[in-house]
């Protein structure tokens, strides 16, 4: 009881400092050595077991931060630095918004305002797969698929929640939190993705899409808006910005083509990483921007900004995946998992109910941190272990998790992406969450039912 009390604590201690805006990696840390501590204090547990001890508890502690740096940053942490330094590279070449340019195009085609509108968001978790960022893909949407909307009577409220949630699903295997999620899941991530994503991804779209038809024209008809067609508004990007011929729009789609065609869905016998599908394609695209250009100091010193996008995500992205497994390995330390997973299963939940219970703290932790990878890296790491309490497999909790997190941070006024949209859109941030939270707690229901549906037995 005491283990759990004192997790309680300093998981709030550490909510509350997020919220406030502290870095969550310095947060997590000091949450992971705080409860190492008290559980060597009260006799609760150790840090690491003989074997691995430097000889001195404090020391165990910065063990434990060096041990998993290590493993990470090798790993996980390349695949992740990898595909961060390519996405910056496209954006850097414009490739990224010449795709975006050229997806939008079928829907100005359209006539029906709230299909087009339902659309749109479907478009926007397709271009999900190659642009991983939610602000970065609303940032592009908003210059080129918000006048469409609201030319075709849409209201601005409307357009804004739904290019605010196109990427209210991270189903991307290039996606930070799916690598990790395959990687603790123990799987490779073209299985991850083709075998469990895909179905529940496809299933929530399909849900999240009707909802958005539907909630947005009720609530503009609620409001008195006026569905009334005009002319279509001037793309706001830079008059003098030059994008690079449509076949760009390729180049983006390049390491998705390779990791899915290199696997056992097509040629098994030739192996493909993450990490080699990223560097083939920056190669690819250098030989392309070479053609193009015919200027080798140009495109060498491009490049630069794909060593600077691995930089951007180790010092982001990796340092929280450690940060969230030192706090995870402080829960375990303390014994606070153990004591959760007893009293679950004490109380009959077992593992259906507590893959509910672990999705709804992922749920809320995202709302009110207006993060989704904060608390999903900070739980992901202890899914195994509950996992194999409850004979359930790891992924059956990483996957619901995972998407709960990407859900549910598109319902807090304070995510990245909902104040980017807003702010160009000149709307409250609030208003515009009303308009999100009913089709993203659909997504979430439906996110949890999939997953039983399809591989809970």
């Amino acid at each position: 009881m005491v283990s759990i009390i004192v997790a309680l604590l300093v998981t709030i201690w550490v909510g509350y400092l997020i919220v406030k805006k502290y870095k969550p990696q310095p947060v997590l840390f000091m949450a992971g050595i705080i409860l190492m501590l008290i559980a060597v204090a009260l006799g609760l547990g150790t840090i690491l077991s003989p074997k691995d001890s430097t000889g001195l508890v404090f020391f165990d502690m910065f063990e434990v931060i060096k041990k998993t740096l290590s493993s990470r940053a090798a790993g996980l942490g390349l695949n992740i630095m990898a595909v961060g330094g390519f996405a910056r590279y496209m954006d850097h070449i414009g490739a990224s918004k010449v795709l975006v340019r050229i997806a939008i195009k079928p829907l100005e085609k359209l006539h029906a305002p709230y299909l087009v509108l339902a659309a749109a968001y479907l478009t926007g978790q397709v271009l999900g797969l190659f642009i991983n960022s939610a602000s970065g893909l609303g940032l592009l949407l908003m210059v080129t698929m918000f006048p469409i909307l609201v030319s075709l009577g849409v209201s601005r409220l409307s357009a804004t929640a739904v290019i605010g949630t196109t990427l209210c699903l991270d189903w991307s295997p290039g996606d930070t939190g799916s690598i990790l999620s395959a990687t603790t899941a123990g799987l490779d991530i073209t299985t991850y993705w083709t075998q469990y994503q895909v179905p529940v991804a496809l299933t929530v779209m399909a849900v999240v899409a009707v909802l958005h038809y539907v909630v947005q024209q009720w609530f503009d008809k609620r409001e008195d808006h006026v569905v009334q067609k005009t002319a279509v508004a001037k793309d706001e990007t830079k008059k003098d910005e030059v994008l690079p011929p449509a076949f760009y729009a390729i180049l983006p789609t390049i390491p998705l083509i390779l990791i899915l065609a290199f696997s056992n869905l097509l040629f098994a016998s030739i192996k493909m990483d993450i990490v080699n599908a990223m560097l083939i394609s920056v190669f690819i695209t250098m030989v392309v921007e070479y053609i193009r250009y015919r200027d080798g100091k140009k495109i060498f010193n491009d490049i630069q900004i794909f060593f600077d996008g691995m930089g951007i995500q180790l010092a982001t992205v990796v340092t929280l995946i450690v940060a969230g497994e030192t706090f995870a390995h402080g829960l375990k330390t303390i014994g606070a998992i153990d004591a959760i997973i007893n009293s679950a299963q004490n109380a009959g939940l077992g593992a259906a109910g507590m893959i509910i219970v672990m999705v709804s703290i992922i749920a809320v932790s995202s709302v009110v941190m207006g993060s989704g990878n904060a608390p999903f890296f900070a739980f992901a790491a202890l899914t195994p272990t509950v996992a194999a309490k409850m004979a359930v497999a790891p992924v059956l909790m990483l996957l619901p998790m995972h998407f709960a997190a990407s859900l549910a941070r598109s319902i807090s006024p304070i995510t990245a992406v909902i104040v980017v949209v807003s702010g160009m859109a000149g709307v409250s941030p609030v208003d515009v969450v009303k308009r999100t939270a009913i089709p993203m707690v659909g997504g979430l229901i439906v996110n949890v039912a999939a997953t039983f549906l399809y591989f809970y037995r």
